[in-house]
């Protein structure tokens, strides 16, 4: 009987007589889990598979490998162009996010490196870097211009994060970028209340005056004069 298969189709038959090839979404994921970057660059290179899949659970081949260690499958898939290195998880998360969240400095700085956007709508990679205490990350972050008081959907800053982890170092590095102590989340939470819910009173009382020093310099954070620092 005569079968048409297509270019993948044929791709694929011949890879599923090479052992341990991979040859399906759930080997490619497999594979990159593992840092089994034969299989990897196999299936990328030859277009067996979109490297824009996703697995079940939303993430691209990329955040996998970052989630795993799998530090050659990285290097690789940062440096192939086929690449989307901004692209999202079913949580809007991207590389970049994940690798500062697991504080991963040199993915992060090579991501960078190879385009991946900084600042983005909504939560940031320095949120996730501040809410794990990042400094380095965070240090690298701003010099590459990230938006110090970027906001998150519910309005929640960086600097909150760090707050609310109770990271004195972190926030005083914040306010000294230029972060705004002043605004209030919808939960009606500024970052002193997040350091007191963290139970470091310390770091309150020193967010507490830091931003009666903000408003005496240039009113409330919504009426920041254009010059004033972020």
């Amino acid at each position: 009987m005569n079968i048409r298969m297509t270019t993948i189709g044929l791709l694929l038959a011949v890879f599923a007589t090479q052992p341990g090839a991979a040859t399906t979404v759930d080997d490619l994921f497999s594979a990159a889990s593992i840092d089994n970057l034969r299989d990897v660059r196999r299936v990328i290179q030859d277009h067996v598979i979109d490297p824009k899949v996703t697995d079940l659970r939303g993430d691209t081949v990329l955040i996998v490998a970052i989630r795993n260690d799998a530090t050659r499958v990285i290097d690789f898939l940062i440096a192939d162009k086929s690449t989307d290195v901004d692209a999202t998880n079913v949580s809007n998360e991207t590389a970049m996010m994940i690798a500062a969240y697991r504080n991963k400095r040199e993915v992060v700085e090579k991501l960078i490196a190879r385009g991946a956007e900084v600042n983005r709508t909504g939560w940031t990679a320095l949120h996730y870097a501040a809410s794990v205490d990042a400094r380095d990350i965070v240090g690298m972050l701003l010099e590459h211009a990230a938006y110090v008081d970027a906001e998150s959907p519910n309005k929640t800053t960086p600097l909150m994060m760090a707050a609310r982890g109770g990271f004195d170092a972190l926030c005083h590095q914040l306010v000294e970028a230029g972060a705004d102590p002043t605004p209030i989340n919808q939960r009606d939470l500024t970052a002193a209340d997040f350091a007191k819910r963290a139970n470091n009173g310390e770091l309150a009382q020193w967010l507490d005056a830091q931003a009666g020093t903000w408003r005496t310099k240039y009113g409330t954070s919504a009426t920041r004069p254009a010059g004033a620092p972020h």
